[in-house]
């Protein structure tokens, strides 16, 4: 498994290889631990590769200054002007961890709020 999330993160376009490995099996160890009651990463087909590796590139880029507070968002030299935007709602504006756990949620055990036993 931990070979199939690689093979995805450096499809991604991974840079950052010495921190690869370790973030990958951290991550792994991670989602595996938040799976529900018997079910085992191969339980969720290919679904579970992948998410695992769209956790790791965006923990890689919050570690290699992919993003974050003070990043210049806008830059403008001429006629070219570069600009990176965030967005509100929609989702585009998700992280991939965010994306990630919406495509492993009918394996993942219940997290948040939920109701149980409420007598009434």
């Amino acid at each position: 498994m931990t070979e199939q999330i690689l093979a995805l993160c450096r499809a991604m376009g991974a840079g950052q290889e010495e921190l690869l490995l370790p973030l990958t099996l951290a991550v792994e160890k991670q989602l595996a631990g938040r799976l529900k009651e018997g079910v085992s990463p191969e339980d969720c087909g290919t679904a579970f590769p992948l998410a695992a590796a769209m956790v790791v590139m965006d923990r890689l880029s919050g570690v290699t200054g992919g993003g974050g507070a003070g990043e210049v968002t806008s830059f403008t030299a001429g006629d070219l002007t570069v600009r990176k935007e965030t967005g509100s709602g929609g989702g585009a504006s998700k992280s991939l961890s965010a994306q990630a756990e919406g495509l492993l949620s009918p394996w993942l055990k219940d997290a948040g709020f939920v109701f149980q036993g409420v007598e009434g």
